[in-house]
């Protein structure tokens, strides 16, 4: 049985863009640990067109001393996209067409991972497709930048686990969605 889990990280006022300008002074062996193990399940990776496009351009070229490197390069990748035509990065396919049928399809059979692709992210949300939604919540207020939630359906969530990094307080809470019933307005209970 596959899966698809999302993971982000994410300051406090919800900003999830240039993680690499505010991220890094809270990264430690904790969360080395659990976005490690975010990998490791991973068989393959999802990604919107937008994240595709900005690590195709850097990945193919890094250093090929670094570990990275190579687990980016080699790992299998599905791009979201209905505007892109093919996706030349190694071991990339596209996913087109009816998006959701052919997502539910492959997360049948293989365990899924996004990085990133908040868009991505947040439609597949809305569509019930996301298995877990891991939020790496940063104390910090950014101020400004693109945040993960913008105006849209609503779609309640189920808290799952939820574990605060002693020495730099980022919090790691677990969602998945609440398919628990939900209460009928008095207008709509007759």
């Amino acid at each position: 049985m596959g899966f698809i889990k999302s993971s982000l990280f994410i300051s406090l006022d919800g900003v999830i863009e240039s993680p690499e300008t505010w991220h890094f002074p809270y990264f430690d062996d904790q969360m080395g640990a659990v976005v490690g193990a975010l990998m490791n399940e991973a068989e393959a990776t999802l990604l919107g067109r937008r994240t595709y496009e900005g690590f195709a351009s850097y990945w193919p070229d890094a250093d090929p001393a670094d570990p990275m490197t190579e687990a980016m390069n080699g790992a299998r990748k599905y791009v979201v996209s209905d505007t892109l035509t093919e996706a030349t990065w190694q071991n990339s396919s596209l996913v087109n067409g009816d998006v959701a049928a052919e997502l539910t399809k492959l997360k049948a059979d293989t365990r899924l991972g996004t990085t990133g692709s908040a868009t991505l992210v947040r439609w597949m949300l809305e569509q019930g497709l996301v298995d877990e939604l891991h939020l790496l919540v940063h104390p910090i207020v950014v101020g400004r930048g693109a945040k993960l939630f913008t105006d849209g359906q609503t779609v309640p969530l189920k808290l799952m686990s939820s574990t605060t990094f002693e020495a730099t307080g980022v919090v790691h809470l677990v969602y998945t969605n609440d398919d628990a019933p939900k209460e009928q307005s008095p207008a709509t209970a007759s």
